[in-house]
């Protein structure tokens, strides 16, 4: 029984490509065939991230740019004998016994079908049929995207729309205990016993004047053509395109496309690639989404390269590669393995739209990322790029495309990058044209030359209680909002929220915020100067505090901290002080490991939004404290806060008259990894008790 099976593929509108920043990197062995490759042994099917498991580069290292260029190839035409004839017919399932019942089932699912929408004229069971797709409607072109399919019987349907845009698929039966109809579903979609084919018995003729006029129009030669053994099929009253599908010189399948790109394949035939004969013994091949686009990689020069079956997805499965025997869309893999397996390079040519692109991962996927490459489609105008590789032929010629061949990019492998994917943010750094290169001024000239604050760094702040850490840090954030109108986040759980406007609002006015007391004689801020105050607290700082009696835990503080850096455009996080934060951890983990995991999510926040995070620790009881300042690795908990941070300072307070007056602070950088932004090294500030400020001595001494 011989039943064409109608596959549509994707509209033909452009789509733009998808920019990258991988660099290309390609041989100067040019796809030439190289010594046969050992074979390699196959993977379990435990081990799914590859399809081929590990291969042996058989070329040399390769050169960054190529400087030959391939010549095309040529063959002379095959000396096949066609033979003409009428097609043979395309008979359907039945009895006159089960007619009554089949006549019923299909009565019943045409109902069912017709509710969802779809159009059944001319629907006939048996087969694969292009309707217009009852959801997306064709998209603006009203192309006939959707594919039908109704078992021989007429019990059971499914379909799937090949829009890229849509992808809806589904099933629906007769009735609910048809069980034969999943039967033959599951028939339909993977054929049970493989037909043996030849030019005669499918009545394969030589393409007449007006495919050869076609082709033509698509910039495919008749050397081309008749190379590859494309030829002709009359059906229903209509000439279509055959592509025949060869392994090892025999006819193994066969595909026909309409010039209105309506397509049909041949049944119960084993899926392979198109061209497969081509990349036999190849280490170079390339792998594109259509006939058309392999015949246009030959006439570029290349004829190492394969035509997937049947077109591409509609997006990734979110699912894991599934095992050979039930990965059923992407058999062709499976069945061309050890051809696939000696490849050391695989260039990817699919599409430039999402299918397309769909398409290249899950190839990537079931291939290795590492030996895959990926084409850029050059630019079609100033919206959008070429779509394929036939359209490149057409519009650019086969040295455009040849070229893009030849510069094909390195497929992109997540978490592996080269330096030039960074090159924009080397050059700004060199040539200082991006934003605080050298971090950011504290506001105290003490300080200039020992610590500047960069965004993305990650500062831990430690010293005896009492010493000023919490108050030294608003005070460097008054001075940074005041010079760069930077925007904070404030995890600081031993503040009241009103104590903490306080202390921000006497930095920033300069003034008390009450007379009585610490206030002395000294004018307190004016109802006006407190009301804009107010506004600058709320245009400035963002709160992260928990509502309720728990602990944060800082997970859920650099979550919060994330959505303040999107919304509000943060650059600055406190989290104040370390022992105030919930740090449950499992079991098995000792509190080392759990503070190295901790600021290493916080260094990884701080990195990936350019944000400069101040973590506040104290210090463990000091016994015998003589009164000088501890060191970072006094801190309580583990070593990590200096082994991970990248600066490390402690504030202290002088508490001893005969050390010197007693409102002055010593600020110790005993830690900075970048060079660029400062030095070890220790400045002194003095302490105004009525405003919260901290003065460089010099000021200090100008003010009396």
């Amino acid at each position: 029984m011989h039943i064409l099976l109608n596959r549509p593929q994707k509209p033909g509108f452009i789509v733009s490509f998808f920019s990258s920043s991988i660099i290309a990197i390609m041989s100067s062995k040019q796809f030439l065939r190289l010594g046969t490759v050992p074979a390699q042994p196959l993977p379990s099917r435990s081990s799914l991230s590859r399809l081929f498991g590990v291969y042996r580069r058989q070329c040399p290292a390769i050169p960054s740019r190529s400087t030959s260029r391939i010549p095309s190839f040529h063959l002379k035409s095959n000396e096949a004998n066609y033979t003409s004839g009428i097609p043979m017919p395309v008979y359907l399932e039945g009895s006159e016994k089960g007619l009554d019942t089949k006549a019923t089932s299909l009565k019943v699912l045409r109902g069912r079908l017709e509710e969802l929408g779809f159009d059944m004229h001319d629907c006939s069971p048996g087969q694969y049929n292009n309707l217009l797709c009852p959801m997306c409607k064709g998209g603006h072109a009203s192309e006939k995207s959707l594919s039908l399919s109704i078992s021989s019987e007429g019990g059971f349907a499914m379909w799937q729309c090949f829009r890229g845009k849509c992808g809806w698929s589904g099933t629906t039966k007769a009735f609910a205990n048809n069980k034969r109809s999943f039967e033959n579903s599951n028939a339909i979609r993977k054929a049970k016993e493989t037909r043996k084919l030849s030019v005669d018995s499918l009545q394969l003729q030589p393409l007449c004047d007006e495919l050869i006029s076609y082709f033509s129009s698509r910039s495919i030669t008749a050397e081309t053509f008749r190379r590859n053994g494309i030829m002709q099929r009359k059906h229903m009253n209509q000439v279509f395109i055959a592509f025949p599908y060869y392994r090892m010189g025999e006819l193994v399948s066969c595909k026909y496309r309409s010039v209105e790109k309506k397509f049909w394949q041949e049944a119960d035939t084993e899926r392979i690639f198109y061209g497969l004969d081509d990349i036999e013994g190849q280490s170079d091949i390339i792998i594109v989404e259509g006939e058309m686009d392999k015949l246009a990689m030959e006439e570029a020069g290349f004829r190492n390269c394969v035509s997937v079956p049947d077109g591409a997805p509609a997006k990734v499965s979110s699912k894991d590669v599934p095992p050979e025997d039930q990965d059923l869309k992407y058999q062709f893999l499976w069945n061309c393995k050890d051809y696939l397996k000696q490849a050391s390079r695989i260039i990817l040519a699919t599409d430039g739209d999402g299918p397309g692109q769909a398409l290249a991962e899950e190839l990537a996927r079931r291939l290795g990322r590492e030996r895959c490459w990926r084409v850029k489609w050059p630019k079609k105008n100033a919206d959008s790029h070429f779509k394929d590789a036939n359209e490149v032929l057409i519009y650019m010629g086969p040295g455009v495309l040849r070229d893009v061949v030849e510069n094909a990019e390195l497929y992109p492998i997540r978490g592996l990058f080269r330096f030039s994917d960074y090159s924009e943010e080397i050059d700004a750094y060199y040539y200082q044209t991006g934003s605080y290169e050298f971090g950011v001024h504290t506001g105290w000239r003490a300080l200039k030359d020992l610590y500047n604050v960069v965004p993305g760094e990650l500062t831990i702040v430690t010293g005896v209680p009492n010493s000023g850490k919490s108050e030294w840090i608003d005070a460097l954030l008054c001075n940074i909002n005041e010079q760069f109108q930077w925007k904070f986040a404030l995890c600081s759980m031993e503040n009241k929220v009103q104590e903490h406007a306080r202390k921000l609002l006497e930095k920033h006015i300069k003034k008390p915020f009450f007379k009585s007391r610490y206030g002395e004689s000294a004018e307190r801020m004016s109802r006006e100067e407190f009301e804009q105050g107010k506004k600058w607290l709320d245009d400035t700082f963002y709160l992260i505090r928990c509502e309720n009696d728990s602990l944060p835990s800082i997970k859920w503080v650099l979550g919060l901290a994330k959505a303040a850096v999107l919304r509000h455009g943060v650059r600055g996080l406190v989290i104040d002080p370390y022992n105030e934060l919930d740090h449950q951890r499992p079991s098995n983990q000792t509190e080392t490991e759990y503070v190295s995991h901790m600021l290493t999510a916080v260094k990884r926040f701080a990195q990936f939004h350019s944000c400069h995070v101040w973590f506040v620790a104290h210090p463990r009881q000091l016994q015998n404290w003589c009164g000088s300042p501890p060191n970072l690795y006094d801190i309580s908990g583990s070593a990590h806060f200096i082994n991970k941070c990248d600066n490390g300072i402690v504030v202290h307070r002088n508490r001893d008259a005969r050390e010197g007056p007693m409102d002055q602070v010593q600020i110790c950088v005993r830690k900075v990894r970048n060079k660029v932004a400062g030095t070890i090294g220790d400045a002194f500030l003095s302490y105004d008790r009525v405003t919260g400020q901290y003065l460089d001595l010099i000021e200090e001494s100008k003010i009396l």
